[in-house]
């Protein structure tokens, strides 16, 4: 689980692709047919799969809403639900049987090239979310309280994606490790009690990064 990831394939002969990048796609692809299963056969009345999504769906609005308010958690609904959405699928794919023990299937997020991806996207969404929000503001956010802070603002602009993308590696990378670890040293027992951990530690790590993002999007974006 913890080795060096090994190009699979090179895609035109110039983009490697490993085995984090096939999990990627394959996750993508079954979550891009449920959707438009779900999308396609919505009813009045829900069966128990939608009920499900449903709930799930709300369960987000309401954890956007409480960081951002209702308007703006609307508003950009669609990128952090579908970062949530792919960060947890991500780290609970590392929970599959023979994921990670093979080159050709691994974690995505376990993967520092894929985190630090998922970083510059969330830098890019901030800054054309400011911008677009209030150009003014957005500048001059850089300069507040001081002029002379405008150095360091600048650079915690670019450390913040960076943070994201190191802390969500690091913390799936480990688990991994110390799981495997765990199954040399104890191969019967400790390996169960560190899946069930997972359950929990998988989705933490999903609900903290979009956290993160929500309050970083609040600070771009709040009214002058």
């Amino acid at each position: 689980m913890g080795e060096k990831s090994e190009v699979i394939i090179k895609l035109f002969g110039i983009f490697d692709v490993t085995g984090e990048v096939i999990t990627m796609w394959i996750m993508l692809g079954v979550l891009t047919f449920v959707s438009l299963i779900v999308r396609f056969n919505l009813k009045e009345r829900p069966g128990k799969f939608q009920n499900v999504i449903e709930v799930g769906v709300e369960y987000l609005d309401n954890f956007f809403t409480d960081i951002l308010g209702k308007k703006k958690a609307r508003k950009y609904f669609t990128f952090l639900a579908s970062l949530f959405i792919f960060i947890i699928f991500s780290n609970y794919s590392g929970m599959i049987p023979g994921v990670g023990l093979t080159d050709y299937v691994k974690a995505p997020t376990a993967s520092l090239s894929v985190t630090a991806g998922l970083g510059i996207l969330t830098f890019l969404f901030l800054q054309i979310s400011g911008l677009r929000h209030n150009v003014k503001h957005y500048f001059k956010r850089f300069v507040m309280p001081m002029f002379f802070m405008l150095p360091l603002l600048l650079l915690d602009e670019f450390i913040k994606p960076a943070s994201l993308a190191l802390r969500l590696y690091g913390n799936i990378f480990g688990e991994e490790m110390v799981t495997e670890e765990l199954y040399h040293i104890f191969p019967i027992g400790a390996p169960v009690v560190m899946m069930v951990l997972s359950l929990l530690f998988c989705a933490l790590q999903a609900m903290v990064f979009t956290m993160l993002v929500s309050i970083y999007l609040e600070e771009v974006t709040e009214d002058e």
